[in-house]
């Protein structure tokens, strides 16, 4: 037999062991390698959910870049809630349902006013894109000027009929006294509050979202500071109780106000204004513009509030008990608003601003990434939902009755989440767009019809109970966000003249 193998009889030679000093040489290769194979993987996998061309990378690094800080702003705000809520539960039911009661009117104000800042965000978005700062500044001192008005016309309408507020919300008469007091403390901060709002929308039509979460941040810390300090008399300030919430509001409304004008003088903003062109002249043809994609926004907002409204009038007719099951399923719910909120805010800059360079396509890709970046999220909610939906009951509430009638209703909503992420992240890219009509006749399809009528029928005709409209909710969202996807897909909006 031939011995050129081990069985002719050559043994081969043992392999040289390596030494202590080699090995610990050789690790950090392998540990580079390893490392080098993991990040190749991350490669091909968000190439192959996002797109592996160069643009595609580029708008899901953008768009991660701009909604990262809106969903840390919206958690630190929803920790600032609870802690603001804590603070005033210590003050007993009377100050709890006062606050309630008294907000109630204003948010209504609010979605009314939110259509000038939609109008904003979308034109601001458009003259970036272009290119024309200066025509950014101008909308956004232009809106500012008039929510400056606006808020000065509430500031002192509220605080004059400060009673009248309590009384048309039906309080009773000891939450009347404490909801009176916190209205006249709290009115004042509505002067600066607007200009806020519109600032905001303003500075991430131009791409940045980071300035007003710092100031975002910055201002639930204050207002937990001055509640410390105002509500309970601690460190020698006198003890207000609901006064001082109201105290707190304002001051913290009035500063975020003032810092984010500052912010805009700055000549390094990424939407600097200039006042004395602003002040110079009013641009009626510019301000119609933002009307024109406004004024739908601000119906279509209305429309949700108001459905909103009627929605939670139907389950309250239920009792005491389903109503704090339906209410806490709501909280668990708005954990995964975040993310939504935050994709659809990036979704507005960035098809506004592709479509003020003139690239539709560029604009159409953007919104489709960030509709997948939100379904990953909030699918991921989704599944912890319906994992753990005691656990996140239990964040909100000891009272066994009322975690076992919502556990049922927090799985429906681990479902509700990926309709729920096409539903909030395509209005968000419409809106960048100017296409803010389609959002009114959606939500009346969604809102008015099919969850308003279908809560109606499984509980008035079916006798469905609690779950009845949950199941409505579930049906809604899936019909606004076909309807969405629709109107995104069909690429008329690329074509909206704003």
């Amino acid at each position: 037999m031939g011995g050129g193998g081990f069985l002719g009889g050559v043994i081969p030679e043992p392999e040289a062991k390596q030494s202590g000093r080699e090995k610990l040489k050789s690790y950090p290769e392998s540990r580079k390698e390893r490392e080098s194979q993991h990040q190749s993987a991350l490669t091909r996998l968000t190439g192959w959910l996002f797109g592996a061309d160069a643009q595609s990378r580029l708008i899901l690094a953008r768009t991660w870049a701009l909604a990262w800080p809106v969903v840390l702003e919206q958690a630190l705000a929803m920790v600032g809630q609870v802690v603001d809520m804590a603070m005033l539960g210590r003050l007993g039911k009377e100050a709890v349902a006062a606050v309630g009661l008294s907000m109630q009117p204003f948010r209504l104000i609010q979605a009314t006013f939110m259509g000038l800042s939609v109008g904003t965000t979308a034109l601001v978005a458009r003259a970036t894109g272009a290119g024309n700062r200066e025509e950014a500044g101008q909308v956004a001192g232009q809106s500012i000027i008039i929510a400056l008005l606006f808020g000065l016309a509430i500031s002192i309408i509220g605080v004059i009929n400060a009673d009248w507020v309590i009384t048309f919300m039906k309080a009773e008469e000891p939450v009347r006294v404490v909801g009176r007091e916190y209205v006249r403390m709290m009115m004042p901060g509505m002067l600066l509050f607007f200009v806020f709002t519109i600032s905001t929308g303003a500075l991430r039509g131009a791409g940045d979202t980071r300035t007003p979460m710092m100031i975002n941040v910055s201002l639930n810390a204050i207002k937990v500071l001055c509640n410390y300090l105002l509500i309970f008399g601690n460190l020698g300030f006198p003890e207000m109780g609901v006064a001082g919430a109201g105290i707190s509001t304002t001051v913290s409304r009035s500063l975020g106000g003032i810092a984010i004008l500052i912010a805009l003088s700055r000549k390094n903003s990424k939407l600097p204004v200039n006042w004395k062109r602003v002040l110079s002249g009013f641009d009626l043809r510019l301000f119609g513009r933002i009307l024109n994609i406004g004024v739908p926004a601000m119906a279509e907002r209305v429309l949700t509030s108001s459905g909103q409204i009627a929605y939670a009038r139907q389950v309250a007719g239920l009792g005491t008990e389903a109503y704090a099951a339906h209410s806490l399923a709501l909280n668990v719910e708005s954990f995964s608003y975040m993310p939504g909120m935050g994709f659809a805010t990036s979704a507005t800059a960035l098809v506004g601003q592709r479509l003020g360079a003139k690239d539709p396509e560029g604009a159409e890709k953007s919104a489709i990434i960030a509709m997948k970046m939100g379904v990953l999220t909030m699918g991921t909610m989704g599944v912890l939902f319906f994992l753990f939906p005691a656990q996140f009951l239990s964040i909100f509430t000891n009272d066994a009755g009322v975690i076992a009638r919502g556990v049922p209703l927090v799985r429906i909503v681990a479902f509700t989440q990926f309709p729920e992420a096409l539903g909030f992240v395509i209005p968000g890219a419409l809106r960048g767009a100017g296409d803010t009509r389609i959002a009114m006749y959606v939500t009346v399809a969604g809102v008015w019809i099919m969850r308003l009528g279908l809560t109606y029928i499984l509980m008035n005709v079916f006798n469905v109970g609690l779950t009845a409209a949950w199941f409505a909710m579930f049906a809604d969202w899936v019909l606004r966000s076909a309807l969405y996807w629709v109107r995104l897909k069909r690429g008329k909006w690329k074509e909206i003249k704003v």
